[in-house]
């Protein structure tokens, strides 16, 4: 397959669903929150065949091909938080984890796609929080923030001062957002005035550093409870809402994720405020990335596509997007191995 370097994917952007390669982004404000206000969600009941239904045509009724997968495949490189949450997390693996989220393609591979005057990096680059330092020297001048989880991941049954505690160490270290874990045992109870008290406390402990609020939705047991800890999780000021640690036994999956979008979707409609969505744990593929890429858009709409608002909490999804682009600019697919992230 011959592709001109001067247009391919570049050639994506000037006209229909193409434009998704061009960075649109509008500032938006932060979350400030609202009142604790259970009138939002005591009534709702989420119907788990109905939103089963829903998401089982988003990859097969709505699809991208040819330029405009390369375009949108582009996107999901820049939604990415390249993730490091290892127990034998080094300095030097951190640093080859940012040398990745600074240049997340092959040289030949922008050239070929026509991006060479396009800055292109990964969302962010997420590690425990005494691995921050390392990975802010390493990014310094790049423009990727640097997320850290926080709060006792992934249980989150630490004491609530050692929590906070730790948020302010994180931030102190050089994090610009703080990934907080919620405790679970509020949602399974019904305890949702608690469950806004301790997200709010975590919100404020965060600082200027953005949130976002982990719900470790395996551990929920319905949709129904998914919606409720969205909604109070947005109420107490959360940036973003995150699926999962990535560490429990079921993690992102497509019918939570719209149940946590219509949720941001019906708090924005109250509030006029834009909270982001993070689905993290088991997205390993391309194929994977396009149909959570494709439940934004429509969901959401256009700039729900953007780091401001979307990112994707993984490890491996990087390597499996490379090597598709390589293929998408040689016809050909190349070993896992000339992929590597650190």
């Amino acid at each position: 397959m011959n592709v001109n370097p001067q247009q391919a994917v570049a050639d994506a952007a000037k006209a229909g669903a193409a434009r998704d390669l061009v960075r649109v982004t509008q500032p938006h404000a932060r979350n400030e929150g609202v009142a604790f206000d259970a009138s939002w969600f005591d009534a709702v009941d989420i119907n788990l065949s109905a939103v089963e239904r829903r998401t089982a045509t988003l990859a097969t009724r709505r699809t991208v091909k040819k330029d405009w997968q390369a375009a949108w495949l582009v996107k999901a490189i820049e939604a990415i938080d390249l993730t490091t949450l290892a127990g034998d997390d080094t300095p030097g693996r951190v640093a080859r984890l940012c040398a990745k989220a600074r240049n997340p393609l092959r040289a030949d591979l922008v050239a070929a796609l026509g991006l060479s005057g396009r800055r292109l990096t990964t969302g962010a680059v997420c590690v425990y929080p005494t691995m921050v330092k390392d990975a802010v020297k390493a990014l310094d001048g790049s423009g990727v923030p640097v997320a850290s989880v926080a709060t006792g991941f992934p249980a989150g049954l630490t004491p609530m001062e050692q929590r906070l505690a730790e948020i302010r160490y994180a931030v102190g270290e050089g994090a610009h957002e703080i990934d907080i874990v919620i405790t679970r045992a509020h949602v399974l109870t019904g305890n949702w005035s608690a469950l806004y008290d301790e997200i709010a406390a975590m919100r404020e402990a965060c600082g200027e550093a953005h949130m976002k609020a982990i719900l470790a939705t395996g551990d929920l047991k319905t949709l129904t409870n998914v919606y409720r800890a969205s909604m109070v999780a947005m109420q107490a000021g959360s940036d973003f809402i995150k699926t999962s640690t990535g560490m429990e036994g079921v993690n992102a999956t497509l019918p939570v994720s719209l149940v946590m979008v219509r949720a941001i979707r019906d708090y924005l409609a109250r509030t006029s405020c834009k909270v982001g969505f993070k689905p993290a744990g088991g997205i390993r593929t391309a194929k994977d990335a396009l149909s959570w890429l494709i439940l934004m858009r429509e969901e959401l709409g256009r700039e729900w596509m953007e780091p401001e608002l979307f990112r994707f909490g993984a490890s491996g999804l990087l390597a499996d997007i490379e090597r598709q682009l390589e293929h998408f600019v040689t016809g050909r697919y190349s070993a896992n191995d000339r992929h590597g992230v650190a």
